[in-house]
């Protein structure tokens, strides 16, 4: 047998240089180039028996090229490598009839496995083609956690699948619904989403299939399900480990046989929708316990796509924080910019609440911080990371008075309750005696004044204008 001979096209003479040794070593030929007409040349004149190309090139980009290759040479199959890790690469590649995708850095024995299995697996293969793919990302990241899920779904965007999505809260489990469905073969038809926590167990029949007038108590007309509305695109289940048994067994009855009837219909309605569910909960966890069917289980569980947790992703939060900024800005927000030591809190904060938990902060701190650079000081008050002031020895002395002063409200007029609106009047009569006294203290320091009481600055101005409060700067 002849020696196999791989074509490489990079315009990273390194990354030439390691790629043509370690094939060289797993037993193939190599003809390495750092452009793409050389490369094409060598293609049209029928040499190679599989190539391997960077997608920036100085003269063409290497996933324009992939079509061209595969209309002279159907066969050859093409393997894509590229800097740019984000999804919608990863998507272009495959809708564009790359063999694989490889994110740069990629492992060099997995780029030469990929190599080994493009020369054994037979071609034919069919791709569902991605028109008009809009370039905004719907997921962020270029971490390898995140280069894996884009890889994943890449290849599924062309199938119809059952997925299961599983990942704690905030990992962006519907995002990732979304851009299956935005980017599949069902992207044209609708997405219909349904939170299974969200729903009463009564209600989650109807909801899925729909009901017929008169079918029980309020059921004034006939209601389309959430299965009847997602014809022809794809319907999203939402924590579906909360979904009650009774649910489970029809949900299971309409995946086996493949259409559905209404609550209280007696007409067969043929389901045509791609499933996607997902759920922060373990699965086989609720099989044992005996609230999930295991035989629903494995019809759902087709591909599982787990979603890292943020603290797995570190290196996303950079890019993370700059999209969450740019859609602040897009909402009408001014812009922020987040300083280096900030950057690195963030970077190392312990995110119970992942992505969605970072957006939140994002937000909050574009809201309601005044000035445009966010410093370390303003993520840790943020956090709730601020050292706790000292207990006052006189603490009890004050809680003592307080209870006193109170009371005169509520003896005042023998026995009747005080009026409405207590709590502000009461809250009103503290805070401003606090803060006067704070200022008069740091000598009218508005910064300091604000870290003494553990509040924010802008809470603190705030509070000085509807409070009425004079500042005088140096003074006592």
């Amino acid at each position: 047998m002849t020696t196999p001979t791989i074509l490489v096209a990079d315009d990273d003479a390194g990354i030439r240089t390691v790629v043509t040794q370690a094939l060289n070593r797993a037993g193939y030929e190599v003809r390495a180039t750092g452009n793409a007409a050389t490369l094409w040349q060598w293609v049209n004149d029928g040499d190679g028996d599989l190539v391997i190309t960077d997608v920036i090139m100085p003269d063409e980009n290497g996933l324009d090229l992939v079509p061209r290759i595969h209309k002279i040479r159907p066969k050859l199959r093409v393997v894509v490598m590229s800097a740019q890790n984000t999804l919608l690469t990863a998507v272009k590649a495959n809708e564009r009839g790359a063999f694989e995708y490889l994110p740069k850095p990629f492992d060099i024995n997995e780029l030469v496995n990929v190599v080994r299995r493009g020369l054994e697996i037979p071609a034919g293969y069919a791709r569902q083609t991605i028109e008009n793919a809009e370039e905004a990302l719907p997921l962020i990241g270029r971490s390898p956690a995140m280069q894996e899920i884009y890889r994943t779904l890449a290849r599924l965007m062309g199938t119809d699948l059952t997925v299961t999505i599983t990942g704690e809260s905030g990992t962006g489990k519907e995002l990732v619904a979304q851009a299956l469905h935005d980017y599949g073969k069902r992207k044209s038809g609708p997405f219909v989403a349904l939170n299974m926590a969200a729903i009463p167990k009564e209600l989650i029949e109807s909801e899925l299939f729909g009901h017929e007038k008169g079918a029980f108590t309020g059921a004034n007309q006939r209601a389309a399900g959430r299965f009847e509305l997602a014809a022809g695109g794809t319907l999203f289940l939402d924590e579906i480990g909360d979904m009650p048994l009774e649910a489970q067994t029809r949900l299971l009855r309409v995946l086996q046989e493949g259409e559905f009837t209404t609550v209280g219909g007696r007409t067969s309605i043929k389901s045509d929708v791609r499933i996607i569910t997902a759920t922060h909960r373990d699965l086989k966890q609720l099989i044992q316990r005996g609230t999930f069917r295991e035989d629903l289980y494995f019809r759902l569980n087709v591909v599982p796509l787990r979603l890292p947790p943020l603290r797995e992703r570190t290196e996303d939060i950079p890019e993370l924080v700059a999209c969450f900024l740019t859609r602040a800005v897009e909402q009408g927000l001014p812009w922020r910019i987040i300083d280096n030591a900030a950057m690195e809190r963030l970077k190392s904060h312990v995110w119970h609440g992942n992505v969605r938990e970072l957006e939140n902060l994002i937000q909050r701190l574009a809201a309601l911080y005044t000035q445009e650079v966010i410093e370390l000081a303003d993520i840790e008050y943020e956090l709730g990371e601020r050292n706790a002031a000292p207990a006052d020895p006189d603490s009890k002395g004050l809680a003592k008075s307080v209870e006193e002063r109170l009371t005169t409200y509520f003896g005042a007029h023998d026995g009747e309750l005080p009026a409405a609106g207590l709590y502000d009047r009461v809250i009103r009569e503290v805070e401003r005696p606090l803060i006067t006294l704070t200022l008069q203290a740091t000598r009218g320091n508005q910064i300091k004044a604000a870290e003494v009481l553990g509040v924010n600055r802008n809470t603190l101005r705030k509070k000085i204008k509807e409070l009425e409060i004079p500042v005088i700067r140096g003074g006592k």
